[in-house]
């Protein structure tokens, strides 16, 4: 009986990702919706990368994050679709064990990273409406570099945590993953032993990772709505909140599909709406950001104007 268990437990070279239609037809157009929407995403944040590093009047901690911001998005969204528009083109569904913790290891990087920064951000804004008059000297250039190498540095700690926990795993059941990326929690569903340990350590991390930056996030917004609240004129308290309506937007998208995403693997068993979910998170959120902050946000509306007519 130990030999017939043994016997089907898996070593893997390769895993199964999930496709999100096996109908032929439906093939060329979901080609063509993943690449545009990458494209759409790398182009969108380039942009606004460009637009702030041409215009010295945007050389402001505030969107010296922004541009981190729109760089990691890039990074994080490269992480998942290029794989699926090539497994789409040449008709496959694999990925090998490497190429799936590689894969699992920078998606966790990057959503951490775009966590932590738009924490960061959140301080800015606090900084910004609560203290204006020491805000030069607070927001140095030493600690909004400090900052984001502080971001970089927790999520690549939660990265690494995940990776060790899954590298700990070397038999499988299965090799069909039921997403169209490498998710950590998928993984540790295909394990043949116990992992009650690891999903216990994986999701400690993960709320770690998750509920501090809620958490600093929180803290900034009550400071702020407390602070605009004190001032006596209308028209100051709407100026003095709509330098965050651009940020709060983004929080809201990028936390609430998140959150839909946990919520959803839950409640609902049926991985294709867990796929769905996840590609709300992965895939959407980051190519919103762009026109969030181009259609909300004046300064970049007018640094994107003169970056094209210095190209024109």
């Amino acid at each position: 009986m130990i030999k017939l268990k043994l016997q089907n437990l898996t070593h893997v070279s390769e895993f199964h990702l999930m496709r999100f239609s096996d109908d032929p037809e439906l093939q060329p157009t979901i080609f063509g919706l993943f690449l545009s929407m990458y494209l759409v995403t790398v182009l969108g944040n380039l942009l606004i990368i460009l637009a702030v590093s041409c215009d010295s009047r945007l050389h402001t901690p505030m969107y010296f994050f922004l541009c981190n911001l729109s760089l990691a998005d890039i990074c994080f969204i490269s992480t998942t679709v290029p794989k699926m528009i090539v497994n789409i083109q040449t008709n496959s569904k694999e990925i090998v064990y490497v190429g799936c913790l590689t894969q699992m290891s920078f998606l966790i990087l990057f959503g951490c990273m775009d966590g932590m920064l738009l924490t960061v951000m959140a301080y800015d804004r606090f900084v910004a409406v609560c203290h204006p008059l020491h805000y030069s000297l607070i927001m140095s250039p030493r600690l909004c570099g400090f900052l984001v190498f502080l971001s970089l540095f927790v999520s690549l700690v939660d990265s690494q945590a995940h990776n060790l926990i899954a590298l700990q795993i070397i038999y499988f059941k299965d090799v069909a993953i039921s997403n169209f990326f490498c998710d950590p929690a998928q993984l540790l569903n295909l394990a043949c032993f116990d992992t009650l340990i690891n999903n216990i350590v994986m999701y400690f991390v993960g709320a770690i990772s998750g509920l501090l930056p809620i958490s600093g996030i929180f803290f900034s917004y009550y400071k702020i709505v407390f602070s605009i609240l004190r001032i006596p004129s209308s028209g100051g308290r709407y100026k003095a909140f709509s330098t965050c309506g651009s940020h709060l937007s983004v929080i809201c998208l990028f936390y609430g599909t998140a959150i839909g995403v946990y919520l959803g693997s839950a409640v609902s068993h049926s991985p294709r709406n867990i796929a769905v979910a996840s590609l709300m998170y992965t895939v959407v959120t980051p190519m919103l950001n762009p026109f969030i902050y181009s259609l909300r946000n004046k300064d970049i509306k007018r640094a994107v104007k003169r970056l094209h007519s210095r190209i024109v």
